[in-house]
């Protein structure tokens, strides 16, 4: 064991060296023996003789080690990538590593004695006073971020992890970790720079944009959301997924879930539901945040209310498929669902019925009361049909004062189709021929009350698979309606292939 410089040694530890030294002695060959006394004596001054040579080479190693120890005490201490600074309780420097004083930007000889807060900037150099003052009264470790003036007048960002030492009967003296965090502030600054442009952009914008956590709680919804929810800071924390529509829910999730996985915005169509119950259509797409190690942050999802564009859409599309006066499917679309209710019928070996109907006193009444009491006669005609068929069934209006009515998936049996099919038709008929009480209003005028009477003509075809054409069912339901008018009006005829062609 190695003893430091002037160390005493212990009695059994002096025994153990005694043992060493006699041991060594024993393997050098013994010289020609002298006479008794002296032979002991050279053997004890030999024993002391190896002993100061291992003493002295076991001080030689401590030295050895000692000096090692402090160089490499030196190398962490000098080159540690921060600065370690002791100060007097006067604020004065007085020691100061290698790395240190690089920060400062002074010769390390030229630091010990000047005063710290020479270095600190002058807009923070109250800040440091008060700081050091503090650290001066207490016992734990406090901390602070100061800006520093270098020698050539540059400057960098610090942290100051400061603690104060305290020992016996000496003035109390602080030790100061000193960290560059320059590049930690200018990477602070461009995070706070594109957080403020994120913040421009997100409320001056008409679009809505939140951002929501991995489970999709809400975390900032900027000031468009007030146009949906009122207060927007309510809704801080809540599920983003609670305002969706019931039927659109879980598909929302599941493109929210996507996007969390593959990092790819998805986009998603669906309706919010107000809290006065009223719907709005949204479009959004989502983009995932990351941190610096690559790892899924937050989302961020921009929206943007589709309603009107879908209104606009809508009413598009009942331009081009519905009438516009009665609302009741057009003549394209009743094409389209004539194709489709073949196309089924070959699927479920169901027959179908077409009917075409055609007003037997029309005419007078627009001639009477003008056009607008006509309107209203067609648009109570098309309510009174829709009253007498299946949800699952067609009302168009096919022109003027002609309707036509598709009933789909009758029976397998052609006689049990055609009773239906003629019970329908009666019924239809039967409603189409009581008067009808119409009031009219007319710009200027008083409102009148108007009553007439109008009754039906009405043709019926059969068809099942695609045995005829849709050009043909029409035609052969339209002649059968003719039949009727000629047959004497407000009665039903079925299609008859061998009956005489009659034309309007």
């Amino acid at each position: 064991m190695s003893k430091k410089p002037g160390q005493i040694r212990k009695p059994n530890e002096l025994g153990l060296l005694r043992a060493k030294a006699e041991a060594k002695l024993a393997r050098v060959p013994p010289a020609e023996a002298p006479s008794r006394p002296a032979e002991e004596l050279l053997h004890e001054l030999k024993v002391h003789q190896i002993e100061l040579e291992m003493q002295n080479e076991e001080l030689r190693r401590s030295q050895i080690s000692r000096e090692e120890f402090i160089e490499h005490y030196i190398d962490f201490y000098d080159f540690a990538p921060v600065g370690y600074i002791s100060l007097t309780d006067q604020g004065h420097i007085s020691e100061i590593n290698l790395t240190g004083a690089a920060l400062l930007g002074m010769e390390r000889s030229k630091l010990p004695g000047q005063r710290l807060s020479h270095f600190v900037a002058p807009e923070d150099g109250d800040r440091w006073y008060r700081h050091f003052l503090d650290v001066l009264k207490h016992n734990t470790k406090l901390t602070c971020e100061l800006t520093f003036r270098r020698g050539d007048g540059s400057s960098f960002a610090a942290h100051l992890d400061c603690l104060r030492l305290v020992k016996e009967n000496k003035a109390p003296i602080v030790r100061i970790v000193l960290t560059d965090i320059t590049e930690r502030k200018q990477m602070d600054e461009v995070v706070r720079e594109q957080e403020e442009f994120f913040r421009m952009i997100a409320e001056n914008t008409e679009d809505f944009i939140a951002v929501l956590d991995l489970d999709g709680r809400r975390l900032y919804n900027n000031p468009s959301y007030a146009r949906l929810f009122g207060d927007i800071e309510r809704l801080k924390g809540t599920d983003s997924f609670a305002e969706i529509h019931p039927e659109d829910r879980e598909y929302v999730r599941r493109v929210f879930r996507e996007t969390v996985h593959s990092g790819i915005g998805l986009r998603a169509d669906f309706r919010f539901v107000l809290t006065d119950g009223s719907i709005r259509y949204m479009e959004s797409r989502g983009g995932l945040i990351r941190n610096r190690q690559g790892h899924a942050l937050r989302v961020v999802v921009v929206s943007r209310d589709t309603t009107a564009r879908k209104q606009a859409e809508d009413e598009i599309r009942n331009l081009a498929f519905y009438d516009e006066l009665t609302k009741q499917p057009n003549r394209r679309l009743l094409n389209d669902r004539l194709v489709k209710c073949m196309a089924s019928s070959k699927r479920s070996g169901r027959f179908g019925a077409l009917m075409f109907l055609d007003m037997d006193n029309f005419k007078p009444l627009n001639d009477t009361h003008g056009h607008s009491a006509g309107d209203l006669l067609l648009v109570e005609v098309a309510h009174r049909i829709n009253s007498c068929v299946r949800e699952v069934d067609t009302v168009s209006r096919f022109g003027g004062d002609e309707f036509v009515v598709m009933l789909s998936e009758l029976d397998i049996d052609k006689a049990k189709s055609l009773e239906e099919a003629r019970f329908v038709a009666e019924k239809i008929r039967a409603a189409l021929a009581e008067p009808y009480v119409l009031t009219i209003r007319q710009n200027g005028k008083a409102k009148t009350t108007v009553e007439h009477q109008c009754t039906s003509s009405i043709g019926v075809v059969l068809f099942i698979d695609h045995e005829i054409s849709a050009e043909d069912i029409l035609k052969w339901a339209d002649m059968a309606m003719y039949q009727a008018k000629n047959d004497g009006r407000n009665l039903v005829r079925f299609f008859n292939p061998t009956a005489p062609k009659h034309s309007g």
